[in-house]
């Protein structure tokens, strides 16, 4: 399958670019079918000088322009077709939106979801007199369940391991005090 497509030409950081017919498979730095025209994208007019009779004629033959080349078509007016995406986003990378979209409409929906939610169990007002009279209903107090006997000092201080290391902590500065023995001397 033939393919016309650009070939960079021209200096480190000051890329020109030629337009080619070459086989799709085959290098496009290798030889070339036929050379089309020149491209030019640091000018202002991103000059394109293209030979288009013999772009229709590769075509006609069955020659399939990459999708930069498509578009560059497509804007001289060589051939009318619409434009298409030049740019392909890789998988980890579209993985990666796809995240951070999630993260940002999580972050979103909290904020909208108080203001739409309204309680189901407030009752509609109405006016005095239709209002029923219901007492408030007293609610038992819950008790603590007596299989479980409540952990005493040593078993409580036994569960917070982070206070131990800060009493640790506390007891060495003591330790460095000078000896009686050294007090006396």
């Amino acid at each position: 399958m033939l393919n016309i497509r650009l070939t960079r030409v021209g200096k480190k950081k000051q890329p020109t670019y030629r337009v080619i017919v070459v086989e799709k498979a085959r290098d496009p730095w290798g030889k070339a079918l036929e050379i089309l025209g020149h491209y030019n994208p640091r000018t202002k007019e991103k000059a394109l000088t293209i030979d288009a009779d013999r772009v229709k004629y590769w075509i006609e033959k069955g020659a399939q322009p990459s999708n930069t080349m498509h578009n560059l078509l497509i804007r001289e007016g060589i051939i009318s077709d619409k434009k298409k995406k030049s740019v392909r986003i890789s998988k980890k990378r579209t993985a990666k939106k796809e995240e951070k979209d999630k993260e940002k409409a999580e972050a979103e929906a909290p904020k909208e979801a108080p203001a739409e939610e309204k309680p189901a169990d407030t009752p509609v007002e109405t006016s005095k007199e239709e209002k029923p009279t219901e007492e408030p209903k007293e609610e038992a107090p819950k008790e603590e369940p007596k299989d479980e006997p409540k952990p005493t000092s040593a078993e409580a201080s036994a569960d917070k391991p982070e206070e131990k290391p800060a009493e640790e902590k506390k007891e060495e500065p003591k330790a460095e005090e000078p000896k009686e023995e050294d007090k006396k001397e």
